[in-house]
């Protein structure tokens, strides 16, 4: 049972109570790693292998056999650089939208602050990251790029903003799915568009372009770059893509980066709030 207020809990009191239980997030945390690769000869190994594929298929199929590399230099830390800083959006997206739903058993039975099952997604989708980050390092090594100190300064709030915004809206898709489960397979046509509208396979100078051909506002361009995601992977370029210039990035990228976590804050709030008065029938749901 729920405890009678708990729905009306504020924020603060809300995180502090997950604290209090954080034995169990890092329970559920190793749970999902280990669940991901269980019965699999190679493990873990697998969170390095399919990177390095992954990487391997951008630099030789898609750069050099397509010609892809042509408009962007160093085309496969380009593309893999974007696609390891959105697939942690993705990845912790997927996992909290379901949470409550695949916990469902330990939601019925025993109470916990109910935001520890979509908020263990996260750390789980942080181990595959920093894998992804480790095979990212290697091969921009490799090619003889690598990061410099000042690109990595935009690593820490390329992070931040999508953890931020990913437990926001995870939060409230999770404890909506439980009500309507259609919402869990809608994130995942929308997580395939955000792929699509964010920099990661073409360059932000060629969206500008783009604006800039068809008479577009400025206004609509403004939108598009300080989308979270897009700011986010604009961040990881700049960290790992040695072969980018400041004309292939928005002016001001860390002020609007800035801006962003700080609105992202505001709507973890608003989402948090939302999740605290959806969670009371969670139960009875299930």
């Amino acid at each position: 049972m729920i405890p009678t207020g708990a729905s009306g809990r504020g924020t603060w009191a809300s995180l502090r109570a997950v604290l209090s239980h954080r034995q169990l997030l890092a329970l559920l945390v190793r749970r999902d790693i280990k669940a991901r690769y269980k019965d699999s000869a190679l493990g873990l190994l697998w969170t390095l292998i399919n990177p390095i594929v992954q990487l391997l298929i951008y630099y030789l199929v898609m750069g050099q056999i397509l010609g892809a590399a042509r408009g962007i230099d160093n085309f496969a830390i380009y593309v893999f650089s974007g696609l390891t800083i959105f697939g942690l959006f993705s990845e912790t997206m997927t996992g909290m939208t379901a949470s409550i739903v695949a916990n469902a058993g330990l939601v019925k039975k025993v109470y916990v602050p109910r935001e520890v099952f979509p908020l263990a997604s996260i750390g789980s989708a942080l181990f595959t990251f920093s894998m992804q980050v480790l095979v990212l390092t290697a091969a921009c090594l490799i090619l003889l790029t690598p990061p410099s100190l000042g690109g990595l300064v935009y690593f820490v709030p390329s992070v931040l903003l999508i953890v931020v915004y990913a437990a926001a809206l995870g939060l409230l898709l999770s404890s909506l799915n439980v009500y309507l489960r259609d919402i869990q397979y809608l994130t995942q046509i929308v997580l395939m568009l955000a792929l699509w509208a964010s920099p990661i396979v073409y360059g932000w100078t060629m969206v500008k372009d783009v604006f800039a051909q068809f008479g577009l506002p400025q206004w609509l361009l403004e939108v598009y770059t300080n989308n979270p995601i897009t700011l986010a992977v604009l961040g990881f370029h700049r960290t790992f893509w040695a072969a980018g210039t400041a004309a292939d990035y928005p002016p001001h990228l860390e002020l609007r980066m800035l801006v962003a976590v700080v609105v992202g804050l505001f709507l973890f709030w608003i989402c948090q709030r939302a999740f605290a008065r959806l969670q009371g029938n969670f139960a009875q749901e299930l």
